[in-house]
């Protein structure tokens, strides 16, 4: 009588160690997506298109603030249509586990409203609604089209996260991709230099040619992880906005997911308008020249790679919830120092500490969302997250432009306060995430 061989399991998989851990080709291709989608997030929105608003609009303390208040407006309708459409992306990376496809899809869409920013920047269209250029609204359309299409990408490549490691290395492949991306802003700053020789149109171009240059390693080197697709129902694929409905119907079962959804909220909003804004706040409050403003963003970029490698050893050792809560200690520091900063040199350290919340951010929510998220679930949910912090994307806008429109009048003081409303913010972020509970039964698993 034979013996039949037991039945085949699956290896266990090897610890990775050092540079091992980080430096395998889907990996690295992974991370360098970021590299090229920071240079959109920090040249355009960040800095450029607000210097090209601000160089059209501005001119005294009454019109910086308008102008202010024109930036704030634009990047909240930028944002509306993500909200709109956020949670439909999540049940797409459940039923089709296609992300790269998706991803790549986005990020064309993005890149090419990049390069149309600068080419309708570049025609001479004297014409003029409602005092503006045409040229310039082309520009503020393409530019809302871009960071509409940025941002849903982003909702496609977060949800690859879980394919790269195992939970234990997750916080730490986390933290990598956060700091290589924001190597991309150091790269994409390179092309200051061509706002002085050729205008804010040529840094636009060059922008989006940077970001497709390094779209290109995801596109050809990573090989998407094949999973078996869910069956579509006769209704179609629309029928995802039914299930985001029984989804928000079960919220005691995912109790724990939905008050980090609140937290989420509100720390977003903080961080997403004070990214949105920050060049144009240091220029009307504090004087920044572009170059010097330029230099400051570089120095919290480095601070923002070292927060993500060291948020990620940090939410290893700590845990998640808790490396959250540090993080929006810092957040409110930075907040404060800005608000009240009456030099440069206060707004300098107010710049580095935020540098470090950019950084560490990205590295903590991620790896709490994995956590707390069902993985059959887990693309639903990181799209119900993208939702969130969209619609925060919207109302931390808003709320920043009424102000400083309201407060026109009193010159820097609107802006000033309008900055410091942040703080109250991630006061209630903190308020609902303390209600978390991290024990083995609210961690979800298969």
């Amino acid at each position: 009588m034979s013996i039949m061989p037991p039945p085949p399991t699956d290896p266990i998989p090897t610890p990775r160690r050092g540079m091992a851990l980080y430096l395998s080709l889907p990996i690295v291709s992974w991370a360098l997506y970021d590299f090229a989608n920071t240079i959109f997030s920090s040249n355009i929105i960040t800095i450029f298109f607000p210097f090209y608003i601000q160089d059209i609009m501005g001119g005294n303390a009454y019109l910086d603030q308008i102008a202010s208040s024109l930036v704030s407006y634009t990047n909240a309708l930028a944002s509306l249509f993500l909200v709109l459409l956020s949670p439909l992306f999540g049940v797409w990376i459940d039923r089709y586990q296609q992300k790269k496809r998706f991803l790549l899809i986005f990020a064309f869409m993005s890149i090419l409203s990049t390069i149309m920013m600068g080419v309708a920047a570049y025609i001479p269209l004297p014409a003029a609604i409602t005092q503006l250029p045409i040229s310039v609204i082309a520009v503020i359309l393409f530019f809302m089209l871009g960071k509409f299409f940025y941002q849903s990408g982003l909702i496609f490549y977060d949800a690859m996260l879980p394919d790269m490691g195992t939970k234990e290395e997750i916080p730490l492949l986390s933290g990598f991709g956060v700091a290589v991306g924001y190597l991309g802003t150091l790269c994409g700053l390179a092309v200051y230099p061509l706002a002085a020789s050729y205008g804010y149109e040529a840094v636009f171009l060059a922008s989006g040619l940077l970001f497709l240059l390094f779209s290109l390693p995801i596109a050809f080197l990573y090989k998407e992880p094949v999973k078996p697709k869910t069956a579509l129902s006769q209704t179609g694929l629309w029928t995802g906005y039914k299930e985001i409905i029984i989804t928000f119907k079960e919220m005691r079962t995912y109790r724990n997911i939905f008050l980090f959804m609140i937290t989420y909220f509100f720390l977003n909003d903080a961080v997403a308008t004070a990214i949105a804004m920050m060049s144009v706040y240091a220029t009307t409050v504090l004087s920044f020249t572009a170059g010097t403003f330029i230099i400051l963003y570089l120095v919290a970029t480095l601070f923002s790679i070292v927060g993500s490698f060291v948020f990620g050893y940090i939410t290893q050792r700590v845990g998640a919830k808790t490396a959250v809560i540090i993080v929006a200690i810092d957040l409110i520091l930075a907040i404060l120092l800005a608000a009240f900063a009456w030099n440069q040199t206060i707004f300098w350290l107010a710049g580095c500490l935020y540098g470090i919340v950019m950084g560490a951010m990205w590295v903590t929510s991620r790896t709490l969302i994995i956590q707390l998220t069902p993985p059959e679930k887990r693309g639903q949910f990181f799209g119900l997250f993208a939702f969130s912090g969209k619609v925060s994307a919207i109302v931390g806008p808003l709320l920043n432009g009424t102000i400083t429109y309201n407060l026109a009048d009193y010159g820097t003081v609107a802006s000033r306060i309008a900055i410091g409303s942040l703080a109250i913010l991630t006061f209630c972020g903190l308020y609902f995430h303390r209600k978390i509970k991290m024990d083995e039964e609210s961690v979800l698993t298969e």
